[in-house]
């Protein structure tokens, strides 16, 4: 059986099928601003200002940029994204994008709007996944010093567990509904501690399948071999182990601070080296998908060719539900809609919650899209070419 599947990721008929002319064209402004590292930086300052002093500019931000990247300000207002992404059967991810206060009452209002989210996609073909940060369910400071194996005071006891606790409310919601949850990756001086929660609740619930997905930030040199060591053990004590691969989103933050501290930085020494750690652990989970589920959350284009070809050379078939590909809602749609369109199982992250609340994580996808090498000069170029693929239609 020949499963090889042709995909072109310069589509952009079918990279921007969902798009009128006229939401083509406010895309062109968009991209063509933040192609600017100026505008970018000065702007977001600008506008995050505004905000704070409570000027009138949330209808702007709300008609641009959040438009773009957002689905809403709720669970109800993203519906419209859902459909539109589900008539190209691309699946949404509804991720609650609201950083908390810290407190016992922010944790419990997360936990709240988080199973509201897992409510949604029960039973719902649309919303194949749910996602959380468990620095929304327990305080920060707690999880450090649980890294730390420093000794936890008696109220400090009472609270990690209050934390575990929402986490595993979460987890069993997710696990009767039948809901594969992400739990999102963090700072590594943290991240031992989530990770230790994570393979507590995959012990727990992913008996079946996998219900309960750790995330692996490609970028650290050591994830790679923790992969292989949490396989082994999922293998051993009898659970799945599920997988998500990025490459990661705390780099400046990581090397600043092991520079401060002194220690040896996690990080890769080159964005080369990321890659390949990120492309060998696509092939040892594709190698090992008898007890693996997989996504794999990338906007690197050369990495997505070479999951399709590794699926290809073991007989594995598009739309099998233990591997998924994922990108962020309004960034490389030539991807999402390519895989989609091709019969590949595609997930876009849909961030919802009160404007001035996700403006934080508004801020960085700009960020991120101006210094990712080439990143929105490609999705610009690729919106100049339909924009000019469709004149000639037109004129034809």
């Amino acid at each position: 059986m020949n499963l090889t599947t042709s995909v072109s990721f310069d589509d952009t008929a079918i990279a921007f099928c969902s798009k009128s002319n006229a939401e083509l064209y406010k895309l062109y402004l968009l991209f063509k601003m933040m192609n600017s590292n100026f505008l970018v930086k000065v702007g977001g300052g600008l506008l995050n200002t505004a905000i704070n002093l409570h000027l009138p500019v949330k209808f702007i931000v709300k008609k641009t940029v959040f438009d773009h990247f957002c689905g809403g300000e709720t669970i109800e207002e993203s519906e419209r994204a859902i459909q539109e992404l589900s008539r190209s059967n691309i699946g949404t991810i509804l991720d609650y994008s609201v950083e908390g206060e810290g407190d016992e009452k922010s944790f419990d209002a997360t936990l709240a709007e988080l199973l509201r989210t897992v409510e949604k996609a029960r039973g719902h073909a649309l919303i194949p996944f749910s996602v959380f940060k468990v620095t929304g369910l327990i305080d920060i400071n707690l999880l450090q010093k649980v890294q730390d194996r420093q000794d936890l005071g008696v109220a400090e006891r009472a609270a990690f567990e209050r934390g575990r606790d929402r986490m595993n409310t979460l987890c069993q919601r997710c696990h009767e509904a039948n809901v594969p949850v992400f739990v999102d990756a963090e700072e590594s001086w943290i991240q031992d501690s989530i990770d230790n929660l994570a393979y507590e609740m995959m012990a727990r619930y992913n008996k079946e399948r996998a219900i309960v997905y750790n995330t692996y930030q490609m970028y650290r040199h050591d994830r790679l071999a923790v992969i292989q060591q949490d396989y082994a053990t999922a293998v051993k004590e009898g659970y799945y182990l599920g997988a998500k691969l990025v490459r990661g989103a705390y780099m400046e933050k990581e090397r600043r601070r092991a520079q401060a501290m002194g220690y040896p930085d996690p990080i890769n020494p080159s964005k080369e080296a990321s890659d390949k750690l990120f492309d060998e652990a696509m092939q040892f989970c594709v190698e090992h998908l008898e007890g693996i589920y997989f996504c794999a959350g990338t906007h690197n284009e050369q990495s997505l060719y070479l999951l399709i070809e590794l699926m290809a050379e073991h007989n594995i078939a598009p739309n099998d539900k233990r591997v998924y590909f994922s990108q962020l809602y309004g960034m490389s749609d030539n991807l999402s809609y390519n895989l989609a369109h091709a019969g590949y199982n595609v997930a876009k992250y849909v961030p919802y919650g009160p404007v001035e609340a996700v403006m934080p994580y508004l801020l960085r996808r700009a960020n991120e899209n101006t210094a990712i090498a080439g990143q929105s000069s490609r999705e610009f170029g690729l919106i100049q070419s339909e924009m000019e693929r469709r004149k000639k239609q037109q004129a034809a």
